[in-house]
């Protein structure tokens, strides 16, 4: 039997673990560590328990041992036990002469991987230390896919590979693992309800709680009931106890859209409870401890707000502890018909129509078009035109209205326009797209886009000159 040494189905390399052999008697020592070799596995032999040790301390891992329950000096369960207290990375198999289920029980108990009884069978051996290690690789890609998720984490309702979001991805990785709150600054409908989410499942709180509340959509008298909660009979209609969002939200994460609507008595409470930590009922006595995390988001200027005495600059302050600011997505280059194919093709599956792809045409007037609306007014756009068009190709009249008069223009304008997804392209194309892209992700420094794409600077600057000539790119 051979045990395979390959790699991961995910083409993780896993490294082998050499096998330790831990056994007084000769004889057994030598024909267990036989069989193992034939599998093609690393060997070493120890006739004591405490150099097995001593090369551990060496070699910490990955090991796995076979080891004799019943040794003189130093046994295999004291064995475990310092390896165990040293956090080796290491597997055990107990051996024992004494095959009574005591025994397994014992080895068990104490923490072994698996246990065999004596004499071994050497087929037997080679199948448990053959599972031994496919277990391990299993543990281990399952480790790296939870690695790879937690880095995605959050990542994956924000689509975008602009620069802008480029960076506002790295912004996230390194502000959600702290304590910090945050305060999200976008315009309308630039998705600052899935950045807070991003923040939450990125961080340590991502197993609890992500409650979210509109502070300009629901009145001043009831907003502080939603927030703080109320005690029965604390004013007409309280009929019960409610717990409030703060509460809820204990050791997760509270998302507070458009803070900036905060009317002042509240901004004071707000203020109160983030230093203080500390929360009471409408109507209530008692104070109760809350640990959350706090995202706050606003699409007014809030320096503005405060210099014109509507927002409390105390509190203004203790919610920028960190400031993340969304681009819009006029400024997000190719994002717009990264984001424009997602929902042309998560509305064609919802409302139970054929795939389609967007013409030539119809992708210049999506680019060139400025979304006031941003993310949300396109989501809506191409969702409206996936409910009214029966072709397969969305043509540019096809869009909706507020989009026909500028993109009508543009497309009569004669302006390049950009092939179809799908549709074959020249060498010219495939290069124009790879320098763009490459200049965009570079923050437009040229420098560094020549050194990435491997041509001199001159020879850019030169294929961004015709380009702006023939109308595909603007300084």
């Amino acid at each position: 039997m051979v045990l395979d040494t390959g790699f991961c189905q995910n083409g993780t390399s896993v490294e082998d673990p050499k096998v330790l052999i831990i056994d007084d008697e000769s004889g057994s020592r030598e024909s267990m560590a036989l069989a193992i070799e034939k599998a093609g596995l690393e060997v070493r032999t120890f006739d004591d328990a405490r150099k097995a040790l001593e090369y551990l301390e060496e070699n910490p891992g990955p090991n796995i041992a076979l080891c004799d329950l019943r040794m003189p000096g130093m046994d295999g369960i004291e064995f475990l036990n310092l390896a165990q207290q040293k956090e080796y990375d290491l597997s055990v198999i107990l051996i024992t002469a004494y095959g009574s289920i005591e025994s397994a029980v014992e080895a068990m108990r104490v923490g072994a991987d698996d246990y065999l009884t004596k004499p071994v069978d050497l087929y037997e051996l080679r199948k448990r230390v053959s599972n031994l290690i496919d277990k391990r690789r299993l543990e281990e890609e399952v480790s790296v896919l939870r690695e790879r998720l937690e880095q995605r984490s959050g990542f994956d309702h924000i689509i975008g590979h602009s620069a802008p979001m480029e960076r506002l991805f790295e912004q996230i990785r390194m502000v959600a693992p702290t304590r910090s709150s945050v305060l999200i600054v976008g315009e309308s409908g630039t998705g600052k309800e899935l950045v807070a989410n991003a923040l939450h499942d990125a961080s340590p709180r991502r197993d609890e709680r992500f409650l979210a509340i509109n502070c300009g959509a629901i009145p001043n008298d009831i907003l502080e009931s939603e927030l703080f909660g109320h005690e029965r009979g604390a004013f007409t209609g309280a009929v019960g106890r409610k717990i409030g969002k703060f509460e809820l939200a204990h050791n997760g994460t509270l998302f507070l859209d458009e803070i900036s609507e905060l009317y002042p008595e509240l901004q004071v409470k707000l203020l109160r409870v983030l230093e203080e930590r500390q929360v009471m009922r409408v109507g209530g006595s008692e104070l109760i401890d809350v640990d959350f995390r706090l995202v706050a988001a606003t699409n007014r200027d809030m320096e503005q707000a405060v210099a014109e005495g509507r927002f409390r600059e105390d509190l203004y302050y203790r919610l920028k502890v960190v400031t993340l600011n969304l681009p819009p997505l006029r400024e997000r280059g190719g994002d717009i018909l990264l984001l424009a194919e997602h929902f042309l093709e998560e509305f064609c599956r919802e409302h139970g129509k054929g795939p389609k792809t967007l013409s030539a045409d119809a992708i210049h007037v999506l680019q060139h078009y400025e979304f006031p609306g941003n993310v949300r007014q396109l989501r809506n756009l191409i969702e409206s035109t996936v409910v009214f068009h029966q072709g397969d190709v969305v043509e540019a009249s096809d869009l909706p209205e507020e989009l026909q008069g500028e993109g009508i223009a543009i497309v009569e304008s004669g302006a390049p326009v950009q092939p179809a997804a799908g549709t074959p392209r020249s060498m010219d194309d495939i290069e124009r797209q790879a320098i763009l892209e490459t200049l965009e992700r570079t923050g437009g420094h040229r420098g560094k886009a020549a050194a990435i794409l491997g041509i001199g600077l001159r020879t850019l600057q030169r294929k961004l000159k015709d380009y702006k000539e023939q109308g595909y790119w603007e300084e």
